[in-house]
């Protein structure tokens, strides 16, 4: 009796399944990729060497390379959506977007909202200045002083490093990177403190300014690729992807272009 209810419990199953889609157990994210045969991908696109805009106005950078390969994997067609990076969490709340890829660290703040995939990179804080003194610091503490301004990108983990470990100096929070370096330059900043990469290609994009950064990073911070949380599927997808690409040399192909080449520099406007 006993083996003729599972015969019975099995056949209705199977016939539940003839009658279903392949993918209807797909989460909304990898059922909307599937359906509308699209990848959208959100990024700040101003945080070289991540993600940034050429002179012909299109988006190049580590992400948007990797963001590509993940897309074609998939047989989709590509669609960054660029926006503030103060803005990219809540647009995946909000499936606006199905991940985000932009230089992204990996927090547990964070984590309780989104899952990540990764991490495909490290990072670490530094400071971008013209002052000479904040340029030889070797621990964070040494600009805990309430005469200097420094700026750090909205929402980011560079503007909660501040507040920690600099909470008596005056943290402005800058919508871009383009904003914050135009501010030090101009002398309205005596830091930003930002990630390694973006500190070092600032002071090779603008030779002439007199920026410096350090040698040294003051943090090590792992960088993911953030998706819903609500979507183990599409997570499983990417993260065997993104496994892929590692083993197979692809993704330490894409660093080489980006953090050892900078001939792409010219291409910047």
């Amino acid at each position: 009796m006993h083996k003729s209810i599972q015969r019975l419990m099995l056949g209705g199953l199977l016939a539940l399944a003839a009658v279903l889609p392949l993918n209807a157990l797909a989460g909304d994210t990898l059922q909307r990729v599937v359906d509308f045969k699209v990848l959208k991908v959100g990024m700040s696109g101003n945080q070289p060497p991540m993600s940034m805009t050429n002179r012909d106005g299109g988006m190049m950078g580590f992400d948007v390379d990797l963001a590509l390969a993940l897309a074609d994997a998939m047989k989709v067609k590509l669609e960054i959506v660029p926006m503030p990076f103060g803005e990219l969490l809540d647009a995946l709340a909000e499936d606006k977007i199905d991940m985000v890829m932009s230089g992204l660290s990996i927090t547990p703040e964070r984590t309780e909202m989104v899952s990540f995939v990764g991490p495909y990179m490290m990072s670490g804080k530094s400071i971008l200045t013209k002052n000479s003194v904040l340029a030889e610091i070797e621990a964070s503490k040494d600009f805990n002083r309430k005469d200097l301004k420094l700026l750090a990108l909205n929402k980011s983990t560079s503007a909660s490093f501040v507040r920690a470990v600099a909470p008596d100096a005056q943290l402005i929070e800058v919508s871009s990177y383009d904003e914050g370096v135009a501010m030090v330059i101009d002398g309205k900043a005596d830091a930003l403190v930002a990630d390694m990469p973006v500190c070092v290609l600032s002071v090779a994009r603008f030779p002439d300014a007199g920026l410096t950064t350090l040698e040294r990073p003051l943090t090590v911070e792992p960088v993911g690729i953030a998706v819903s949380k609500d979507d183990p599927q599409f997570f499983n997808l990417v993260d065997n992807y993104l496994e892929a690409y590692e083993k197979t040399g692809i993704l330490g192909k894409i660093r080489k272009k980006w953090f050892e080449d900078s001939s792409w520099i010219a291409a910047l406007p």
